[in-house]
């Protein structure tokens, strides 16, 4: 669409990337037909296109209101629209310079950037967000519904980890969240990496991904934990580690993103190129595995929901499917399986009442095929979905490592 930003919108940062954006637009609305929000509001402002008018307007206008950010703010990030999108746009692109323009032209109200501060702070920081947990399991019964809500039913103790002892190595990205939340899903992936030769040597400086910081408007500080753990993996990578591997998407989708993040920092442009071509779901590694020499007994039937940022974030839609079928799980069908559950990263905190309605019908249609287990790729969606305690929800790669004879 012809598109004039304003002399002030031209002195943003991303400017250039959001004018290229807007152009490629056409107007045509199939991203509003696959949009969670759309489809709950019906607003044309809550769904892509509307949300990009929005953007439009503010650039070319110079000016921005809490309606535009309110707008935004109900946007999951899914990138469903992406993937339907007949002309390419990168909507999710175009959202990061808009959140970050209305941030700064727009502020949110004292209470809202607090709110943001605090879970920026609890959820990169592993042994805070472990502490908060054992306080709220211990505290349970006196928590109110929605805080039970958020702390997982079951936390099984990991598994030891295998010393590393194979010519073959990669990397793990342990995460911030999921090591709290879900202790055995990345201790599960070792050991099936391990019976597959394959060796995770640790790399104790890396923090976390920088998502949530980024998604929180809180720009400077995602890149700069990019920057962190680039310098960090840097020396294993040099060393011959052949991947970066992440077991929750989320972290994946956002670490693949940084040689786009870092491309005009000449300092880490190049290794951050690296870093992206390094990263690898999980399930980039399994599937290329020789999966028959792991002696599974599967015959669960099972339930499988594929995050927003496996299937659109990283276009691997169909791929932890494939893996689970060739190991002999029993597959039902999910219909609906493209949209999202509405955990989003910190979207069932700021955006409660929509997320609980997605979650809501998404594990409608996850228990529509009878599963006597439903499995996940992101520890978000995990305790989103488990969180309506309903089916018990879990990673898949730990239904795999219990499966090994």
């Amino acid at each position: 669409m012809q598109t004039n930003l304003s002399e002030r919108a031209r002195r943003l940062r991303g400017a250039e990337l959001a004018e290229s954006i807007l152009r490629a637009c056409v107007h045509c609305g199939f991203c509003n037909a696959t949009c969670p929000t759309y489809q709950l509001l019906g607003n044309e402002l809550d769904g892509p296109r509307g949300r990009i008018y929005l953007i439009k307007q503010m650039l070319e206008t110079g000016e921005a209101n809490a309606a535009t950010r309110l707008h935004l703010d109900r946007c999951l990030t899914c990138r469903n629209c992406e993937t339907t999108c007949p002309s390419g746009v990168r909507y999710s692109r175009l959202l990061d310079v808009g959140r970050m323009t209305v941030e700064q032209w727009a502020p949110r109200p004292a209470g809202e950037r607090l709110q943001h501060w605090v879970m920026r702070s609890a959820f990169s920081t592993p042994f805070l967000m472990k502490a908060l947990i054992a306080t709220g399991t211990a505290a349970r019964p006196l928590l109110p519904e929605p805080l039970r809500a958020k702390l997982p039913r079951q936390r099984p103790k990991a598994r030891p980890r295998p010393a590393a002892q194979h010519a073959r190595t990669v990397l793990m990205l342990e995460g911030c969240v999921q090591p709290g939340l879900s202790p055995g899903t990345n201790a599960a992936a070792a050991f099936v990496l391990d019976r597959l030769g394959i060796s995770v040597v640790p790399a104790p400086k890396v923090g976390c991904c920088g998502a949530v910081d980024f998604h929180l408007n809180a720009q400077d500080d995602g890149l700069d934990r990019a920057r962190s753990n680039i310098d960090a993996w840097w020396p294993a990578i040099e060393a011959g580690a052949e991947a970066i591997v992440q077991t929750a998407s989320g972290c994946g989708a956002f670490v693949k993103e940084y040689g786009h993040l870092l491309s005009g920092d000449p300092a880490y442009a190049s290794k951050a190129s690296r870093v992206s071509a390094l990263a690898k779901d999980l399930v980039e590694v399994l599937r290329d595995a020789p999966l028959e020499t792991l002696g599974i007994r599967a015959g669960k039937r099972i339930a499988f929901h594929c995050p927003c940022t496996l299937q659109h974030a990283q276009r691997l839609g169909g791929a932890v499917e494939g893996v689970l079928t060739r190991l002999g799980f029993q597959l039902t069908p999910v219909p609906d399986s493209h949209l999202c559950c509405g955990s989003a990263g910190t979207y069932s905190l700021t955006q409660p009442a929509l997320s609980s309605q997605l979650r809501d019908r998404k594990m409608d249609a996850l228990e529509s095929g009878r599963p006597v287990i439903i499995a996940t790729a992101n520890v978000g969606c995990q305790m989103h979905l488990d969180g309506a305690g309903r089916t018990p929800v879990t990673h898949w790669i730990e239904l795999v490592a219990d499966a090994i004879e």
